[in-house]
């Protein structure tokens, strides 16, 4: 797995690279859509279809590496279970239908439910301290710094600096939750042909 991440954030690199250098500043993705719907809202009319269909190419991949990076910790915990459960290493055919079937699973969750879109801040506010927050101070538990030391306070800081931005970005989430609202509609995609024929 540590091949595949070293080979996919280089990949996910270069796909993010000519499209912040396209739009410096973000100031073209529309407040309903993401990049997808920036680019053909704001670019249709003047941009090849070649262009086109190479900026929705790096956002292809960029997704699927991004989504095994993303993954890692599932895929691993279900290898965890099967050698625990089998006593025996994890086949190559196992970890492929584990892996085929999760993603399947996360697809029809997201052709299901369609309003997560909106859940979206919420969902990663209440998850942001896990990444942010939680190794810091599990560096301070497991490596017992010096206390009042430079690295102690540096991760002390980065710490509670996550848990305040997890907090901040849930009161915006539910404030903005309270606000608009959620269209909540099972199997209610409003999904668009991206590239569409010329009238």
């Amino acid at each position: 797995m540590w091949r595949g991440m070293i080979i996919s954030c280089p990949i996910i690199a270069a796909c993010f690279f000519p499209i912040v250098c396209g739009n410096p500043y973000g100031t073209m993705i529309p407040a309903n859509g993401g990049l997808l719907s920036a680019f053909s809202e704001f670019h249709k009319q003047n941009t090849k279809k070649a262009v086109m269909v190479l900026i929705y190419l790096l956002i292809l991949v960029n997704s699927l590496c991004s989504y095994q990076i993303d993954a890692m910790p599932i895929f691993d915990n279900l290898e965890f279970r099967y050698i625990s459960n089998k006593k025996k290493p994890c086949p190559r055919w196992v970890r492929a239908a584990t892996r085929v079937f999760f993603g399947v699973l996360t697809t029809f969750i997201a052709s299901a439910v369609s309003f997560l879109g909106g859940l979206g801040p919420l969902i990663g506010g209440i998850a942001l301290p896990v990444t942010l927050a939680y190794p810091c101070f599990m560096w301070i538990l497991i490596n017992k710094p010096c206390r009042y030391g430079a690295m102690w306070f540096l991760n002390l800081g980065l710490g509670c600096s996550g848990i305040i931005l997890s907090v901040l970005l849930v009161a915006a989430a539910v404030w903005k939750i309270v606000d608009k609202g959620i269209d909540a509609g099972f199997f209610h995609t409003l999904l668009q042909p991206i590239l569409k024929p010329k009238s």
